[in-house]
C-alpha cells in the first residue's frame, strides 16, 4: 500500500527583530519608550534572580531549581500581554513570567527552598501555583477560562509550558474543550528544543508544535521567541481576540534552553557545546540591548544602573527568603481540605502532639 504524505499546514512565523537588533517597523508593537525600558528590566531581573538562584542551589541553600537562562523574552513578552485581573498558569520554568506579573521575589526562592507557602499568590494576584507535573495546568487553564465565560467575565487565561507538554494527553485534551467551548485562553509553548534530554525531533511527526492548533479549529502561530517584541506582539493580539469572545490561541515561542534541563543534569550528555555557541549569539537580552542602543533608550550608565537595581532586588530578596519562619509540621494538614475530614484531624492531632505543632 502506497504512504500517503503528510499533509503541510502554512503557519505564520513572526519576527519584529532580528539578532542585530533591527526591526521591521511595519510589525513593530504599539510600546512606548518607558514600556520597552520596562520589558528590559524585567528581562534582566529574571536573568539576574536565575543566577543568584544558580548559585544558591549548589551552596545548599535552595533545592533543585530550573533555570530560565535564555528564555526571558518568552516568558517576559508573554506576561507583559495580560491585564491584572487576568489569570497565569505558569510550569516549574516560568518565574520569569511569574515575576513580570509582580510575584514577590523572595517567595519564588522560599518555594525552590522547598516551602510551598511561596507560590500562594498574595491577594489580588491571579497567579496560579506553579505546576511541576508536565502539562496538568493546561487542562486547569481551560476549566477556569471556561468558567470566566461562564460568569460572562472578560478574563484571559494563559499557560505557559514546555514543547514536551504538546506530547502528553492533558495538552490534547485541555486544547480540545478550549476549542470546542471557544473558551478566553492563550496557550504559549516554550519550544527551547528539548524536553529534557528529548530533541524536538524525536517527540513528533509534526513540522511545528503551533500546527497542532487546527486539529482543536484554534488559531496557532509560531514566534521567534528571543525577540520579545514578537512574543508581545503575538501574545498582545491572542489575549485581546480571547478577551472579546474570539477564542484561544496557541503560540509557540522558538527559543533555546542556555543552561541544562535542571540543577541535576548535564546538559553536554545530549547535545554539543557548538550548538549552544550558536544560540548563544540570539541571547534575547543583548538583543534588545542592540535595539536600544541603537534607538537611544540605553546607554552604559543606564545599563548599569538597572544592573545595579535588579541585583539590590534580588540580594534583599533573598535574605528575606532566609528570614521566613519555616513552616509548621500541622501545615502538611491545613491545605488539603476546606474543611478537614474527621480522620484528617486525627491524624493531625496525633502529628501535632509535640511542641513545635
Amino acid at each position: 500500500m502506497p504512504r500517503k504524505t503528510l499533509q503541510t499546514f502554512e503557519i505564520q512565523y513572526l519576527q519584529v527583530m532580528d539578532c542585530d537588533g533591527n526591526v521591521d517597523k511595519r510589525l513593530m508593537p504599539a510600546l512606548s519608550h518607558q514600556q520597552i525600558k520596562e520589558l528590559y528590566e524585567f528581562m534582566v531581573l529574571v536573568r539576574t534572580f536565575d543566577d543568584k538562584a544558580f548559585k544558591l542551589q549548589r551552596q545548599g541553600r535552595l533545592g533543585t531549581y530550573l533555570q530560565v537562562k535564555g528564555q526571558e523574552a518568552s516568558q517576559v513578552g508573554a506576561a507583559y500581554a495580560l491585564k491584572d485581573e487576568d489569570w497565569l498558569f505558569p510550569s516549574g520554568r516560568d518565574v520569569g513570567a511569574l515575576i513580570t506579573r509582580s510575584h514577590p521575589l523572595h517567595m519564588l526562592f522560599q518555594y525552590r527552598g522547598g516551602d510551598e507557602r511561596g507560590v500562594k499568590a498574595p491577594e489580588g494576584l491571579n497567579n496560579f501555583p506553579i505546576t511541576i507535573p508536565v502539562s496538568t495546568q493546561i487542562p486547569h487553564t481551560t476549566g477556569s477560562a471556561w468558567a470566566s465565560k461562564m460568569l460572562g467575565e472578560k478574563v484571559v487565561h494563559m499557560a505557559l509550558f514546555g514543547d514536551g507538554a504538546t506530547s502528553r494527553s492533558d495538552f490534547h485534551e485541555g486544547l480540545n474543550f478550549a476549542g470546542l467551548f471557544r473558551v478566553p485562553a492563550v496557550f504559549v509553548c516554550e519550544n527551547n528544543g528539548y524536553a529534557i534530554s528529548l530533541p524536538r525531533v524525536r517527540q513528533t511527526a509534526a513540522e511545528t508544535l503551533a500546527q497542532k492548533a487546527f486539529s482543536y479549529g484554534i488559531d496557532g502561530i509560531q514566534v521567534d521567541g528571543n525577540d520579545v517584541f514578537a512574543v508581545y506582539s503575538a501574545a498582545a493580539h491572542a489575549v485581546e481576540k480571547a478577551r472579546q469572545g474570539e477564542g484561544p490561541t496557541l503560540i509557540e515561542c522558538i527559543t533555546y534552553r542556555a543552561a541544562g534541563h535542571s540543577t541535576s543534569d548535564d546538559d553536554l550528555k545530549y547535545r554539543n557545546k557548538k550548538e549552544i555557541e550558536e544560540w548563544q549569539k540570539k541571547d534575547p537580552i543583548e538583543r534588545l540591548e542592540r535595539y536600544m542602543r541603537g534607538n537611544n533608550l540605553l546607554t552604559d550608565k543606564s545599563r548599569d544602573d538597572v544592573l545595579k537595581r535588579t541585583r539590590q532586588r534580588v540580594e534583599k530578596a533573598v535574605e528575606d527568603y532566609e528570614n521566613v519562619a519555616p513552616p509548621r509540621p500541622r501545615d502538611l494538614f491545613t491545605n488539603t481540605y476546606a474543611r478537614p475530614t474527621n480522620e484528617l484531624k486525627e491524624q493531625m492531632n496525633e502529628f501535632t502532639e509535640g511542641p513545635d505543632g
